[in-house]
């Protein structure tokens, strides 16, 4: 097993994104482990960063508010560090058709600034990318595994897929030690829930504790697998501090396939009320709509032992409690 604290006690660590909801949930974990933490951030609103999510690390860590799209910054802030986690992103796949400019400027334009100046500036340093399931497009076969022809439906799918493209290549012509992991739904607190536009999950959470009923397009069997935001966070660690992990791209996947229709059940279930409706797709959902998915991540259970943990049921108690006690900060 790899010895995660012996590895990232005293390390320098960056974490662009590190603000919103995967890169704050890494963060306490990376405090946790005794590394020097400095979190990168833009704070744009409609991006998910929130100073909140950080709450109670003040003082053990450091905050620089910066756009990743900014290469001067980026220049300045990889300097020095041992490890970056590259998580800042544009994943709203609506957005991404309505305004595919920025998406590339955020998923494409910015990736590629980090990694010229990582190759300039510090080219000994480990790079994470966070990747997405939505570069696979609509599963030829289930489960999906790495082999799986890409073949994205949205805007936002095809600039991930060449963000995560530009880490291969630098690996391979500069040997810059970088690692995609390929991120399945992720749910868990410090989700952003404002709307709808990150995550349909979090969106659900807010209208079930309001009181409103959850809407569900389609027939709602579509099926998908789901990572509590601390495995897909174990997932991001256990990567970085692998030399063999270097140059691979890596899926991760739940072990509970779910309809969206039962899902809707259990949520209502664990809240103790709830409704929910079925309608038709939105014809801007329905031309992006993947269909069903469900990942295989036997590659990086074979390579690095990694499997999920905490099962959906479980996940999503957690996930609701927390919602209940902090929904002010997130509303």
């Amino acid at each position: 097993m790899t010895d995660l604290a012996g590895f990232f006690r005293g390390k320098r660590v960056l974490v662009t994104g590190g603000l919103g909801f995967i890169g704050s949930n890494l963060a306490y974990r990376l405090v946790e482990l005794g590394a020097d933490v400095i979190l990168v951030d833009s704070l744009i609103p409609t991006y998910g960063g929130n100073l909140f999510n950080v709450r109670g690390l003040e003082g053990r860590l450091r905050i620089n508010i910066a756009d990743v799209r900014d290469e001067h910054s980026m220049d300045y802030l990889v300097r020095g560090q041992d490890v970056i986690f590259s998580l800042a992103g544009q994943v709203s796949h609506l957005d991404s058709m309505k305004d595919p400019y920025t998406d590339l400027e955020i998923n494409c334009r910015s990736q590629l600034s980090l990694l010229e100046a990582c190759r300039k500036h510090n080219p000994g340093v480990k790079v994470v990318f966070a990747s997405t399931r939505q570069i696979y497009g609509r599963p030829r076969y289930l489960p999906v595994d790495e082999a799986h022809p890409l073949d994205p439906t949205d805007i936002n799918g095809a600039n991930k897929m060449a963000g995560e493209w530009y880490h291969i290549v630098y690996y391979r012509a500069y040997g810059l030690a970088t690692t995609c992991l390929r991120l399945t739904n992720t749910y868990g607190p410090r989700m952003r829930v404002r709307d709808a536009r990150q995550t349909f999950l979090g969106w659900w959470l807010r209208l079930l504790i309001e009181g409103k009923p959850l809407r569900i397009y389609g027939d709602g069997q579509q099926l998908r697998d789901f990572n509590y935001v601390d495995d897909a966070v174990e997932a991001l660690l256990l990567v970085a501090a692998s030399h063999r992990a270097n140059g691979e791209v890596f899926n991760l996947g739940g072990d509970e396939p779910i309809s969206l229709l039962d899902l809707a059940r259990l949520l209502i279930e664990l809240e103790g009320h709830g409704e929910y409706e079925i309608v038709p797709f939105p014809e801007e959902q329905r031309v992006i709509d993947i269909g069903d998915y469900y990942a295989d991540y036997t590659k990086l259970h074979l390579a690095l032992g990694w499997c999920p943990t905490v099962s959906l049921r479980d996940g999503l108690t957690r996930t609701l409690a927390y919602y209940h006690e902090y929904h002010p900060h997130y509303w």
